[in-house]
């Protein structure tokens, strides 16, 4: 991509580095010795090179696998992963041809090979265990009602283990089924089970951020790293062990017990933005909600697994007091204190919620999947408009009327009576939108421009181009249909706030990175 250009007088910062990985998920050492690693959200699959850094594209955003969880290879360099959101287990042969093993294993989650067979978990309420057929018949059952089961291996023993999240437990069970045995209990949420070459369990906690070594005969367990909660999976490059974060941090443990962080993490998305009372910068990722503070940082004030959290977190407004009012993917619209570690739904039950904000009228939100824009004052809620084509980004102006971006008909309109009124046409995909000092200013995801529109004038202007926000040049992303109880569907959306100097801030979701647009001083502008 070319770099952004923006209007005269206007300057640029990257507020955050670009991501490396959207994400990351699943690992498993290759018979390259790279390490491939499967990203949900950023639904492509990398490879990386330990000795160079370099990060490969092993199955890139837009082809044929979707949302890859985990991955594994055969003895024969195939590489299988599961797609958790679209319930498939497919494969990729040496030279890179996709072919889809089964399309029906809800919640394809954990996969392992242990002498040539195959197994997966279904991480659901009521999930499998189960052995895939290698000719795509029908897979046998291990094991079924397990509470959120996840990545798996085959011990010493010749026993299967795996990861119990919603018992917060750690199981094994014969290869050939029969009554499950608890191996480990009160963890902190494990999510990926492996062995070291001593026939120890390793295993990630995905609430804690711990990765834990448990003896598999005795249940004794020590703690070989305190790390940032969020852990996903690891793996094993020999004796090096690496293990995963839904940052996309990729981080080794040294023998002493001091890490290393292999790749560092970053954003998922971006998604919404919003300035706190506080006037810190906040920043919804989904599975994670963060603060910038004035040292520069990123600090996550929550993530999926704290207590309180309100779920996958996409629109973010400000509601004074350390609150703020959000909808989530899940459908809901609550009343989030981060700090307290708590969250209220206020309404539920929508179809793919994005934007949100506050009016003296009540809040205003955005429901894409029924076209609608709906407000909710005292408890009530009321249709503000519908028929809308995919409406996501909504503002409020001076006169308290709701200005909303139509991401599949290219315009925003206002919401003041029966009929909404076009206000600016001729965009692409508009998402984002702030409403201030009588102009508005949109975020054009398909044209990857900033536009700046004054409402009283008509005047309309680029204030900046060729932003890394929506998808790269040619790519069609596949939809991400979501993974209950943890997500519903999940899609982009760039975002846009304000800082009480002016600045602009803008959520560059095709690079992991939120960037600030700095305006001319208030005398160069007259």
């Amino acid at each position: 991509m070319s770099p952004p250009q923006v209007a005269e007088g206007w300057r640029l910062e990257r507020v955050t580095a670009p991501s490396r990985l959207f994400g990351a998920n699943g690992l498993c050492a290759g018979p390259d010795d790279r390490i491939y690693i499967a990203q949900v959200t950023g639904s492509q699959i990398s490879a990386l090179d330990l000795r160079t850094g370099d990060v490969g594209v092993v199955s890139p955003k837009g082809g044929d696998i979707v949302a890859p969880d985990d991955v594994a290879f055969d003895s024969g360099g195939n590489l299988y992963t599961t797609e958790v959101m679209d319930g498939r287990v497919s494969v990729l042969d040496p030279s890179g041809r996709p072919r889809v093993l089964r399309d029906d294993i809800p919640a394809a989650n954990g996969i392992t090979f242990h002498q040539g067979r195959l197994f997966i978990s279904e991480c659901r309420v009521g999930g499998r265990i189960l052995e895939m057929d290698l000719g795509g018949g029908e897979p046998r059952v291990l094991l079924e009602n397990v509470p959120l089961p996840n990545a798996m291996e085959v011990g010493p023993d010749g026993l299967l283990y795996f990861p119990v999240m919603g018992a917060n437990q750690i199981w094994r069970i014969d290869l050939d089924g029969g009554e499950p045995q608890c191996v480990a209990g009160d963890l902190g949420v494990p999510d990926a089970v492996k062995f070291d070459s001593e026939g120890f369990i390793v295993s990630t906690q995905v609430a804690s951020g711990q990765v834990l070594r448990i003896d598999p005969r005795s249940g004794e367990r020590s703690v070989l790293a305190a790390l940032s909660p969020g852990l996903d999976n690891l793996t094993f490059a020999g004796d090096r062990l690496l293990v995963s974060n839904f940052t996309g941090e990729i981080t080794e443990i040294l023998p002493s017990g001091a890490t290393r962080a292999v790749l560092p993490g970053g954003l998922n998305w971006p998604l919404d933005l919003a300035v706190g009372d506080d006037a810190n910068l906040y920043i919804a990722d989904g599975t994670f909600f963060y603060v910038r503070h004035p040292d520069a940082r990123l600090h996550a004030v929550g993530m999926l697994f704290s207590p309180g959290y309100p779920g996958f977190v996409r629109g973010v407004a400000p509601a004074g007091a350390g609150q703020f009012v959000v909808t989530t993917s899940g459908g809901q619209v609550a009343r989030y204190r981060p700090a307290a570690g708590e969250s209220e739904v206020l309404v539920d039950g929508f179809d793919q919620l994005y934007g949100v904000a506050i009016a003296s009228s009540g809040i205003a939100f955005a429901e894409l999947g029924t076209g609608r824009v709906l407000s909710l004052r005292a408890g009530r809620v009321e249709t503000l408009a519908s028929g809308l084509h995919e409406p996501v980004g909504v503002a409020i102006a001076a006169d308290g009327s709701a200005l909303v971006t139509e991401s599949g008909a290219g315009r925003v309109v206002r919401l003041t009576g029966s009929h909404p009124e076009p206000v600016l046409d001729e965009l692409g995909c508009p998402q984002g939108i702030l409403a201030t000092d009588g102009r508005i200013y949109i975020v054009d995801a398909s044209a990857k421009e900033l536009i700046e529109f004054d409402l009283d004038t008509g005047a309309r202007r680029t204030i900046a181009a060729e932003l890394p926000v929506g998808a790269p040049p040619g790519v069609v992303p596949k939809p991400l249909k979501g993974l209950p109880p943890f997500s519903g569907p999940q899609g982009p959306f760039a975002g846009i706030t304000a800082g009480p100097d002016g600045t602009l801030f803008v959520s560059a979701d095709a690079e992991g990175s939120v960037l600030a647009l700095h305006p001319p001083a208030a005398e160069d502008r007259r």
